[in-house]
């Protein structure tokens, strides 16, 4: 009995120490990341129109949290507006059958209306305060001291056209990336694979910067940013993203296609690794400056639905333009 408990201890003390070297809590990250493995491969399985729904709803979530996250420090996004115009932005891309032209136009309509919305600064109810008030208890108070809104006078009242700028940013931010998501369902008839491509390389590339640089991490990549990520960590995430590109690519393509493109799951994984990496960064940037650990709280052990997306966004439309431009 004795030795068991000290075989558990020694367990946790390993646990626990992966856990302060990657910034997450391990085991309840990987039980996420199964279950959304999981719901997004039973939504290609069935139709692929139910993963453009499920991409739908994740862009919902993550718009709240931005609002959540925005209203922190006094900024307002319009985000029913933002709701309608991201579903009917996608919607569109996907069913309409020009594709470029409605993603174009609705991206572009939505600017003008939430721009129009954000400088109204209309609110419905009182959810977002208690949102707000949950989201400063979750927060670290020296992420709070080095946001840059941290200011003796205490908040800072914001104008008009800040709302509306970054009102106008998360409409490029969430609806036009995510459409890059949902383009490459819909040209040279291989959606599942693109749209595999699209999700689980990215995230895939997470996980290969994660373990490369918990193990190898030596040289930091940009500290002031984002302390955790690493050189080694870069590498690692290129090297995950090629070789499941070569994967991908070889269980859907014809040899014939592989005899005149096998460098296009070398240019992929390249892109993937160093894109995503960008979007991380990103992402941390933005939290930084607001002051705030998370973007949210909605999936254990990943934080929230932006810290689980904000690679594959930017990821988006390098990949569907690679894979437009060489007919994969």
């Amino acid at each position: 009995m004795e030795h068991q408990e000290q075989h558990e201890k020694e367990a946790e003390e390993a646990i626990n120490a992966i856990n302060k070297k990657t910034g997450r809590n391990m085991p309840q990250a990987i039980a996420t990341g199964a279950v959304l493995v999981i719901l997004i491969l039973a939504c290609l399985l069935i139709s692929i129109d139910l993963f453009v729904y499920l991409v739908v709803l994740f862009m919902v979530l993550a718009l709240w949290e931005l609002r959540v996250d925005f209203a922190t420090v006094g900024l307002h996004i319009p985000v029913v507006v933002l709701w309608v115009c991201s579903a009917a932005t996608l919607l569109s891309t996907y069913y309409s059958e020009r594709h470029i032209v409605a993603m174009t136009v609705c991206v572009l309509a939505s600017l003008v209306i939430v721009a129009i919305a954000a400088s109204a600064k209309v609110t419905f109810g009182s959810r977002i305060s208690l949102a707000v008030a949950d989201k400063l208890s979750h927060t670290d108070a020296g992420a709070r001291l080095e946001s840059s809104f941290n200011h003796e006078r205490g908040e800072v009242s914001h104008s008009r056209l800040s709302h509306v700028a970054v009102s106008m940013f998360t409409v490029l931010y969430i609806p036009l990336l995510a459409s890059c998501i949902i383009m490459p369902l819909t040209f040279n008839e291989h959606p599942v694979a693109h749209a595999i491509m699209m999700v689980f390389m990215p995230a895939l590339s997470d996980t290969g910067g994660l373990f490369a640089g918990a193990w190898l991490g030596k040289h930091k990549l940009s500290p002031r940013i984002s302390p955790k990520k690493s050189w080694e960590g870069l590498a690692g995430s290129i090297l995950f993203s090629m070789v499941g590109s070569f994967v991908v690519m070889f269980c859907t393509y014809e040899p014939a296609v592989w005899a005149s493109r096998w460098w296009v799951p070398v240019v992929a994984g390249f892109m993937i690794g160093v894109a995503g990496t960008f979007g991380d960064l990103c992402a941390s940037m933005l939290k930084r400056d607001i002051g705030i650990k998370d973007m949210g709280h909605l999936l254990k052990g990943h934080g929230g639905v932006i810290d689980r997306v904000d690679s594959i966004l930017l990821c988006a439309p390098f990949v569907c333009v690679l894979l437009w431009a060489t007919g994969m």
